[in-house]
């Protein structure tokens, strides 16, 4: 798609391609990475492709100044912000709500912000900060990250400003990015349908960039999974989305790890809500205390899909287990393709088989790429 700020906004790096070179550049820079797996035979997987318009959450940063507020991403390798009204890379959903979001932010730009030192009072207004949205099925949940305490007249402005904007259902609060997001007007609970179930999504919460994406990974899962049935650790589980696919199948056991108490809450509560038995969850810090080699003996597959840094200390556990009593399945889904190839590397030399990997593109136009691969208990 033609976009009038190719080769101005940072926010797609490789947008002046083709559609086709694009995706070629991009198949042969995952082949390429593939070649440091140390081990020969294994297949690579018909890559998947999103499209233009599927994303469905995205972090603009925002700047005000004399009256004028810019809202965007940054330029091409500079801190200066490119100001969009409309972006190919989001859904129409979320581009419809844009002039509302920059609504919102005039609205909050504008009230004076009281700063006290001693008795003497002075006067100041928010000017920058990032505002991170996302599309449930139940309208557009809004946080607003900004580093400062939101006054009452902050607060009064924005909660009579966002009530009467239809598709803005929540508004969120916090001051850094691992920061609690306080709920500033709630209209509805965000939600989206993940295996046939509606999933509570917590503020600011990570979910796949996209449906289609999601749809893609949960597929290779599910493909991946083959006929193998039985007890599952779904490990840096996020929000649940493969766990609730898997538990459609009541011959699946499932437990779900991960280390957000907020998150984790808001995945117990959709268990509860949706009445699934088969779904049991434990916070764990995996990268601290993964479960241990013998743990381990407990499941018949395990998936993991960690952050960029990957998951080498469970990895570890994983490779250190007894052969004869370890997963005979592992579902391995990365957003970095270096770090899973470290994390490969460690499953190879404990004595598991790479079969397959698939690339799987949901960040378009860009540099990036995720993937879905399957081990075997060789």
């Amino acid at each position: 798609m033609v976009c009038r700020l190719t080769g101005i906004c940072g926010g797609c790096a490789l947008r002046h391609l083709e559609l086709s070179d694009y995706r070629k550049r991009k198949d042969e820079a995952f082949k390429t990475l593939m070649r440091q797996i140390p081990q020969a035979d294994f297949r690579l997987g018909t890559p998947i492709f999103a499209d233009d318009g599927t994303r469905r959450r995205a972090s603009l940063a925002f700047r005000y100044a004399k009256g004028r507020l810019t809202l965007g991403f940054n330029r091409f390798h500079s801190a200066e912000l490119v100001d969009i009204d409309t972006c190919p890379l989001l859904t129409p959903r979320l581009n419809a709500a844009l002039g509302d979001i920059r609504r919102l932010l005039e609205v909050l730009c504008a009230e004076p912000l009281h700063l006290r030192k001693g008795k003497k009072v002075t006067t100041s207004f928010l000017s920058s900060g990032d505002v991170w949205i996302c599309e449930t099925d139940g309208g557009i949940d809004v946080v607003l990250e900004i580093d400062a305490e939101f006054e009452l007249g902050h607060r009064m402005a924005l909660f009579e400003t966002a009530v009467q904007m239809p598709d803005i259902i929540r508004l969120s609060h916090r001051k850094r990015p691992d920061g609690f997001a306080e709920p500033l007007m709630e209209k509805s609970k965000p939600y989206i349908r993940i295996g046939g179930f509606e999933v509570y999504i917590p503020a600011g919460t990570f979910l796949q960039p996209s449906r289609e994406g999601e749809a893609a990974l949960t597929s290779l899962v599910l493909h991946y999974l083959g006929n193998d049935r039985g007890r599952i650790a779904d490990l840096f589980c996020g929000v649940g989305t493969f766990s609730y696919v898997l538990a459609a199948d009541k011959a699946n056991k499932i437990t779900a790890a991960d280390s957000s108490p907020t998150l984790l809450k808001g995945f117990n509560e959709t268990i509860r809500r949706n009445m699934i038995p088969n779904i049991s969850v434990v916070e764990k810090n995996l990268f601290k205390s993964p479960f241990t080699a013998g743990e381990l003996e407990a499941f018949d597959v395990v998936l993991f899909d960690p952050p960029r840094a990957g998951a080498a200390a469970q990895c570890l556990e994983l490779a250190a287990a007894d052969r004869l009593k370890r997963p005979r399945k592992i579902i391995a889904i990365s957003c970095n393709p270096q770090s899973f190839i470290r994390d490969a590397g460690i499953l190879i030399s404990g004595g598991y088989r790479l079969e397959e990997a698939t690339m799987v593109d949901q960040f378009v136009y860009s540099n990036h790429s995720e993937l879905a691969a399957v081990f075997t208990n060789a």
